[in-house]
């Protein structure tokens, strides 16, 4: 699904716009090819492989209005020839309410809204969904919000062996955004895998900080025994807050970090998600080289153009 490995770049004109004085980096996963999905392709490539396994025949997976996996989830069952629901937090809307949730319609996905915008909405009805679902006939495979399985979080796992592979001794700073906390989590597990060669701080947008932690913990922990590796302890989860006003809401840095990379590197970044990492990047960086993994989200980025901030 993914077209690996994807390209690490440097960057000295952003790190010069940033005000870095060493080197910077950037980990292109805005460009693993697969339907605008960006970060998630590597994470539905072992899920989708994870439910044919299994035997399932439609996938469940929800979040937020304008979720980036919700949609690549869609385009992920539809590649594959499985029926996909997708639960969303809080009213119905129109399909135009953000380009992520007409992606997803546009995919065939058969939408459902809890009628609550708290997020945790979606996480009590996936399994009352997946239960309809079984009782008339289907076979449901349910993904969480996110791809925040231990699944999903192996494709990151993977992707240390292939960035240290590019990088080839040197060891930057890596600073990505962290939401439902998987990619962090697959990251922070390959990283102890291999024995700690990189520094991974991981930029919380949307929750405190000490709970995806805690999250990125269990994750990394669960994806090492998976696969049969040393298991992540506390020290090795690093996160900066980088939430801004809060989740699904852009921040002035964040904006002004957007507008560094257009300029500066031709990066796209998404309002909510990427810039705010990036901004938070000279700050965790400390002084050192850095690697700054963008993870993709150019229908969000679309939908912060159209002034969309959901």
């Amino acid at each position: 699904m993914a077209l690996l490995p994807t390209p690490l770049t440097p960057a000295p004109r952003l790190a010069t716009a940033l005000g870095l004085t060493e080197p910077l980096w950037v980990k292109r996963d805005d460009l693993t090819g697969f339907a605008v999905a960006g970060n998630k392709a590597r994470q539905l490539e072992l899920l989708v492989d994870d439910a044919r396994a299994r035997g399932a025949d439609v996938l469940v997976t929800g979040g937020t209005l304008g979720s980036n996996f919700v949609q690549a989830a869609a385009a992920a069952a539809a590649w594959a020839d499985l029926g996909c629901v997708l639960v969303l937090a809080g009213p119905p809307v129109a399909r135009s309410a953000h380009p992520n949730l007409a992606a997803a319609t546009a995919w065939g996905a058969e939408v459902r809204f809890t009628g609550d915008l708290d997020r945790t909405t979606v996480d009590a009805q996936l399994p009352v969904v997946a239960a309809e679902l079984t009782a008339a006939g289907c076979r449901p495979y349910v993904v969480p919000r996110g791809g925040a399985s231990a699944v999903g979080a192996e494709g990151y796992r993977l992707a240390v062996d292939e960035v240290l592979a590019q990088l080839d001794g040197q060891a930057p700073v890596v600073v990505i955004a962290a939401g439902a906390g998987g990619t962090l989590a697959g990251l922070v597990a390959g990283n102890v895998a291999l024995g700690r060669p990189l520094r991974i701080v991981g930029a919380s947008v949307s929750r405190p900080p000490a709970e995806v932690s805690a999250r990125v913990l269990e994750l990394a922990g669960q994806v090492a025994d998976r696969r049969g590796e040393p298991r992540p302890v506390e020290s090795d989860v690093e996160l900066v807050d980088a939430r801004g006003p809060g989740h699904g809401l852009a921040s002035p840095a964040g904006d002004a970090a957007a507008v560094l990379a257009l300029r500066a590197a031709g990066l796209v970044l998404d309002p909510v998600y990427t810039a705010k990492a990036l901004a938070a990047l000279p700050t965790a960086a400390e002084g050192q080289p850095a690697l700054f993994w963008h993870t993709g989200g150019l229908l969000d980025a679309v939908a912060g153009l159209m002034g969309d901030r959901t």
